[in-house]
């Protein structure tokens, strides 16, 4: 039976430090092969040919790392650093594996489905935890794991770890009590005061205040009254 891994070719790489950035203008990406009991290794590999890779494997593939047309070594995708602005990759950490050595890794969970406390409640799903971490030799690891909602009838209701459904050869190291999705409610909207209301409420107090000066105008000053002038 064939090979069906996905390829990565590279070449060795003696440009290091912040002399790689002229590597990167020339379409040119430098990464490191690192791994257990493995030297690790400068290599570099075109940038077009990675981005493609990226584009359709994900991130527990297994890939065949070819280094100056040597023998072909499966690596894991360890870590991508990405430009901050325009996202594109800098450096590539590449993990060299054996095959008949169990690895942790993190892998992603999705839900599916529609959660009817959503659809006839007016919930809200949240996924609170969006990955887990398993151990299993790397011909065995999951790429993600998928999860259905529909059991979520209510807010009380609510989707574990211990739930998931780990494929056969992989073993969860996740905390199995540790909630990975449920539905809060709605929440509580305080009703606003209608405009209408606050200009009522507003003619009534300045009419108030109209009524409250007439009253004082036509009110006789406090005090002693001046006698009435006499004639003599």
């Amino acid at each position: 039976m064939p090979n069906a891994r996905p390829t990565l070719v590279a070449k060795p790489r003696e440009v290091t430090g912040k002399h790689v950035a002229r590597l990167r203008r020339a379409g040119v990406l430098p990464a490191v092969v690192f791994g257990h009991g493995v030297e690790s290794s400068s290599v570099q590999i075109d940038a077009h040919e990675f981005e493609q890779l990226r584009r359709h494997v994900g991130p527990n593939t297994l890939i065949d790392l070819t280094v100056d047309g040597g023998t072909a070594q499966p690596v894991l995708v360890h870590g991508v650093q990405t430009h901050p602005v325009t996202r594109r990759p800098l450096h590539i950490d590449l993990f060299a594996v054996r095959m008949t050595e169990e690895i942790v890794v993190d892998v992603p969970v999705f839900t599916i489905g529609i959660a009817p406390a959503v659809d006839m409640l007016n919930g809200t799903l949240t996924h609170v935890a969006d990955h887990v971490r398993v151990r299993a030799l790397p011909d065995k690891l999951p790429q993600n794991i998928e999860i259905s909602v529909e059991g979520l009838s209510d807010f009380e209701a609510a989707i574990y770890v211990r739930d998931l459904p780990i494929p056969e050869g992989a073993t969860l190291l996740s905390d199995p009590n540790e909630i990975v999705a449920r539905v809060l409610p709605p929440r509580i909207e305080i009703e606003e005061v209608a405009p209408a209301a606050e200009e009522e409420g507003a003619e009534e107090a300045a009419a108030e205040g109209e009524a409250a000066d007439e009253g004082a105008e036509g009110a006789a000053p406090s005090g002693p009254r001046p006698e009435p002038e006499t004639e003599g």
